[in-house]
């Protein structure tokens, strides 16, 4: 930090990124001049980007400094974020200038929304040694690498973690997902990136967690939610567990639990100036997502086995069931006006069968419903039931979801190199998603991210000769 003028009576602040130069800092977008009394902020080390400028001014304004007015010359998101802080603290602000070139490939979007300002904001180091000399000839079907460009490094060799590292100082997330200690070992662990970017936030994912007596032992989705007593709850009665495919442990308790808390903490850092770890383990997620539920059983309503509870198939209005054609449709009317609706729909009289809630005869209730159910086909029950109250949907296949009239609607579903898949969630109004390319193969971006990154080519040339990094762009 730079003090020209410490007349702190008089004081008015302009607050710049790394750039300090006249025609940015007396210029008119910033209402400054040259007569105006001015300490110059010089965003470097913890006191870098919005949230470090906004600190800086409430720190001056609690030594007695009377800031009037802020000029701004600030990357763009920065002056942005930056104006909402210093408004939020009551802070007059006057004469602002963003400047939209600064904007760095690492000036990532929520979730995949862009506003078409930047090129690919996600880059993903892959290891050198995955890189293979041919070029593919089929597309990649990794569709949850869709949207990214791959770096090659070698992490094992010193140069690749420098190169890794550089990067790192310009990243606002570092995300990984190794075991407990490999990044570390790597030399990129992450107290070594919070002291190259103090704000930077570096998001671990693993099975068990960073520490306890499990973190360092193998693992897959069916093994943590065991652990979280999620999969003891899923499957009939008398019969074994079933596994939810992987979508509780590896994308809900993992995925979902580190994309909320990742940008929780960038909120945060926005405001603090300061970036964190966060460590989410897909045992502790799924616990987390179990919470109702342990909520019921603890009050003695949800019975600690399976098959038995009003969510796991036991009930008589929350289950899939087969139609006349070999498929199924899948029916959820918990509520009491929406089961009078299904009995309707099925032509039940209520007088003739048993209570909804009645547990003690929901097999007899459940089989009234089975066997009406089973006189029709599926396609008869979605003209039946489709769109009404009686929460009501075909089980389709994957095949089938694709062309489903209101997946269509929506635009569930993209087709990105020739391949339908899953659009990007959620909506945004005002920034919306997009699939920003189809899957990278390993390395094949290397050149030109790194020099998107700030390497230059005889740097990235170095780099090659080095073996650091993996084959030339094709």
């Amino acid at each position: 930090m730079t003090v020209l003028v410490p007349d702190f009576s008089a004081l008015r602040v302009a607050v710049v990124g790394d750039l300090v130069a006249d025609h940015y800092l007396f210029g008119e977008p910033t209402g400054l001049s040259r007569e105006a009394p001015v300490m110059v902020l010089r965003h470097r080390g913890e006191e870098r980007g919005a949230g470090g400028a906004a600190n800086a001014a409430r720190n001056l304004r609690s030594l007695g400094a009377k800031v009037v007015a802020l000029g701004v010359v600030a990357r763009d998101r920065d002056g942005r974020e930056l104006l909402e802080q210093l408004e939020g603290e009551g802070i007059e602000v006057a004469g602002v200038e963003t400047v939209p070139g600064w904007i760095t490939p690492t000036k990532t979007r929520v979730l995949g929304a862009d506003p078409g300002r930047t090129r690919q904001h996600v880059l993903r180091i892959d290891r050198a040694g995955a890189v293979r000399a041919e070029k593919p000839t089929t597309p990649s079907f990794d569709l949850l690498a869709r949207g990214r460009r791959s770096v090659a490094l070698d992490l094992k060799q010193a140069d690749g973690v420098e190169a890794a590292l550089r990067m790192v100082e310009r990243a606002d997330v570092v995300l990984e997902g190794f075991r407990p200690g490999v990044m570390e070992r790597l030399g990129v662990g992450p107290d070594v990136c919070l002291a190259r970017n103090p704000r930077v936030i570096f998001g671990r994912m693993t099975g068990w967690g960073q520490d306890g007596p499990m973190a360092h032992a193998a693992g897959h989705d069916i093994n943590y939610i065991a652990l979280a007593g999620a999969l003891h709850g899923i499957g009939r009665a008398g019969e074994k567990p079933v596994p939810p495919l992987n979508m509780i442990g590896d994308f809900g308790g993992g995925g979902m639990y580190l994309a909320f808390g990742v940008m929780a903490a960038v909120y945060e850092a926005q405001r603090s100036g300061e970036g964190q770890v966060v460590d989410i383990g897909m045992v502790d997620g799924a616990l987390s997502m179990m919470t109702p539920i342990y909520g019921l059983h603890a009050s003695g309503y949800w019975h600690d086995a399976r098959g038995e509870n009003i969510l796991d198939g036991a009930a008589p209005f929350y289950d899939a069931f087969a139609t006349a054609d070999g498929k199924f449709v899948s029916i959820g009317s918990i509520e009491a006006k929406f089961f009078a609706i299904l009995l309707e729909k099925l032509g039940l009289d209520p007088d003739a069968l048993p209570a909804q809630m009645d547990r003690e005869r929901w097999p007899e209730l459940k089989a009234a419903i089975a066997g009406t159910i089973k006189t029709k086909t599926r396609d008869e029950w979605v003209e039946i039931m489709e769109g009404t109250d009686v929460c009501f949907a075909p089980v389709l296949s994957l095949a089938e979801a694709p062309h489903h009239p209101h997946n269509q609607a929506r635009e569930n579903f993209v087709e990105i190199a020739g391949i339908a898949q899953p659009a990007p969630a959620p909506r945004f109004s005002r920034t919306p998603g997009r699939v920003q390319s189809p899957p990278a193969v390993p390395g094949a971006d290397t050149e030109t991210a790194l020099a998107d990154w700030g390497f230059s080519a005889d740097e990235i040339s170095a780099l090659k000769d080095a073996a650091a990094i993996g084959r030339r762009d094709s």
